[in-house]
């Protein structure tokens, strides 16, 4: 199928409502399915740079020489200043067990400023009047001042810096805290932190340094915590399902390498590196407590992924010795949900959080029909997703537990499972999965998702798009409206992945993409937000009449209002198609707001983040029913929209308060 070029909006929905036949849709007000609230969400996982150097904020890269089993500590990103000589040791004692290498600063020469940079994920964004809050770990005798400074890093401009009072020894490491305030803007985001002292100073000629940290103003204040502009643009999306830590990172490269969420807890400085699966070193400051806390602060609810003995290189751990994954399944959901007086509850009162979190979704594994396939796949169904699901039923009956895998991928699923279906394919093959979930009765969720492929292209033997276009926009909106259909059995829909950074990546086609001073906002962005905004309770049974025309109705107990949601794929010959709507029980003159969300023309056109234009055209309108209770209007090709006669301020009624900045 290809597609058809849109038609113009302008002016043209009456006179196309009276050239042709309208569809004419009935919405029954009785008979549809209570959903769960949950419909829309997003796949955290650290790909891309997504979380070091993404949405994680930390703006120093290589901050403490980590290492692990795959990545040795090195000097990446960091340069000598008036030459001081910059080199690796394992001291002992170290910094922690965890941060066993640190750097040497030695001074070329006995007097004058010496020390280091660090030019960041590929640059520094500095805006003025802002608070930088930075620390930094020394061993070594010094006596003088530390200069902690942000510049340029093509004119040497400094646009802030602040002194730092040596509190340093010999014998030990100390820790020294500093906040830095710029005074002007920097012109773009090619900029480096520096630190410097004195070298006279210095008793043996030389100081050593860890965990190097610069952290700008972050979201709801957090500490340690999130990137402001990629936070917004994630809250903006109205997300209410969290699915974390992956992916692929969740399973690690070997199964002596997986993501331990126990290793991401507390202090810094006792946080080791972990060997991140997409071909960098990760620092682990994007650990569980932060993931949590970002749920929190954007109200949405966890679909916790939790490691089941399966790793990337086919690693399968055997019967006999699963327990112990299990039994670390359970202390991490204790962890989560857990009372302040549990053990693993008391952990998280310790760092700060005696309240409980709310998890009531829990996945075991990731993806284990790809890894190591066929015996990989084969073994999760033997035993090791019966296992995991037995323990977790039988300690939180609530939780609803979910396979890695969907009954497409050849398993039937015991009860009571649910399944997980990850779809990235043409918005040809989005738009022929419209009613793929009608007849399976097994709960699902839609673990990841996103068209990635034109029509007619070569599929996974050749690229991906360079970013998310219209068409294949238009494709994810109808299997959206498709999952919308079966509420009732469809936990949620995860985009992925959700971030890429511009710089480097692995995967490119993301939601949304940024550099260290810009975010953009993609096609999808645009379809989900709309989509994710006007949440139902109930679906309601209409008249079907689909292609080109895909939709699903349906009401919000909680606003009074009634909800059309719709997507135009390939009209005949590219025509506008007129819609002829009415809602059982909507009384004439009722109004509505309309959304209708258009693309360029050519509908391979997208928001390339290197230009900074929007393609997406939104036009908002108020309509009336008519005297027999019909909204009508037209819908160009290749577009998606929203009609909701609920009240705009009532609408997210199914979103946890978040934390107030």
């Amino acid at each position: 199928m290809m597609f058809q070029k849109l038609s113009v909006l302008t002016g043209t929905l009456a006179c196309a409502a009276s050239l042709a036949t309208a569809i004419d849709i009935s919405v029954k007000s009785t008979g549809g399915n209570i959903t769960n609230g949950h419909q829309y969400g997003f796949l955290h996982e650290d790909i891309n740079n997504s979380g070091d150097g993404g949405l994680y904020a930390e703006l120093i890269r290589n901050r403490a020489f980590q290492i692990s089993d795959r990545f040795p500590a090195t000097l990446d990103a960091w340069h000598s200043v008036n030459g001081a000589r910059l080199s690796l040791k394992n001291l002992s004692p170290p910094l922690s067990d965890a941060l066993v290498t640190s750097m040497n600063v030695a001074a070329a020469q006995s007097q004058g400023e010496v020390g280091f940079r660090n030019d960041g994920y590929w640059g520094m964004n500095v805006e003025a009047k802002k608070k930088y809050s930075g620390s930094f770990w020394v061993r070594g005798a010094y006596s003088g001042e530390f200069t902690a400074s942000l510049q340029s890093n093509t004119t040497g401009e400094t646009f802030g810096s602040v002194k730092v009072k040596s509190r340093s020894s010999s014998n030990e490491w100390v820790e020294h805290d500093f906040e830095l305030t710029p005074s002007k803007d920097a012109p773009n985001s090619n900029n480096t932190f520096s630190l410097t002292f004195e070298a006279s100073g210095a008793a043996e000629g030389s100081l050593d340094f860890n965990l190097i940290s610069l952290f700008p103003p972050t979201f709801k204040g957090r500490k340690n915590g999130m990137r402001v502009d990629i936070a917004e643009a994630l809250e903006e999306l109205h997300p209410t399902l969290f699915r974390i830590p992956g992916g692929n990172m969740l399973e690690g490269l070997t199964n002596r390498s997986w993501w331990d969420w126990k290793d991401t807890l507390g202090p810094l400085k006792n946080r080791p590196g972990f060997s991140g699966v997409w071909g960098y070193q990760q620092t682990n400051g994007l650990g569980l407590m932060e993931y949590l806390e970002f749920a929190e602060d954007l109200g949405m609810e966890l679909v916790l992924g939790v490691f089941d003995g399966l790793s990337l290189n086919g690693d399968i751990t055997p019967q006999d010795q699963l327990q112990q994954f299990v039994d670390d399944a359970l202390d991490q959901i204790e962890f989560i949900r857990g009372p302040a007086d549990s053990k693993w509850g008391s952990v998280r009162a310790e760092l700060g959080h005696p309240e409980p979190w709310k998890l009531e979704y829990v996945e075991i594994g990731n993806e284990d029909w790809l890894a190591g396939a066929p015996r990989g796949w084969e073994t999760f169904k033997q035993y090791r997703f019966p296992m995991f699901l037995d323990a977790i039923n039988k300690a939180y009956p609530d939780i609803q537990v979910i396979s890695s895998g969907s009954t497409y991928d050849g398993y039937d699923i015991p009860q009571p499972g649910a399944g997980d279906y990850h779809v990235y394919a043409t918005p040809d093959t989005l738009v022929a999965e419209y009613n793929k979930f009608d007849n399976v009765k097994t709960p699902h969720i839609i673990g990841e998702m996103a068209a990635i492929h034109p029509n007619g292209g070569t599929g996974w033997n050749g690229p991906q798009q360079p970013f998310p276009w219209w068409g294949g926009a238009v494709g994810e909106a109808v299997s959206l409206i498709g999952y919308e259909r079966n509420q009732d059995r469809i936990i949620g829909a995860a985009y992925a992945p959700i971030i890429r950074n511009m710089n480097r990546w692995q995967w490119a086609i993301t939601m949304i993409q940024f550099t260290a001073d810009t975010v953009t906002r993609s096609t999808s962005w645009y379809i989900w937000e709309l989509m994710a905004a006007h949440p139902m309770t109930e679906t309601l049974p209409a008249t079907s009449q689909f292609d080109p025309l895909y939709y699903v109705a349906g009401k919000n107990d909680k606003t009074g209002g009634h909800i059309f949601k719709v997507a135009v794929y390939n009209s005949t010959e590219g025509a506008d198609v007129p819609v002829k709507l009415s809602f059982e029980g909507v009384k004439p003159g009722t109004t509505g707001e309309l959304t209708i969300l258009t693309g360029p023309v050519n509908p391979y056109g997208s928001n390339d983040p290197r230009t900074g234009v929007n393609v997406v055209k939104t036009d908002k309108t108020t309509i009336r029913a008519g005297r027999d209770g019909s909204f009508e209007f037209a819908l160009p090709n290749l577009s998606v929209a929203v009609l909701d006669t609920s009240p705009a301020k009532s609408r997210r009624w199914n979103r946890v308060a978040g934390r107030k900045s």
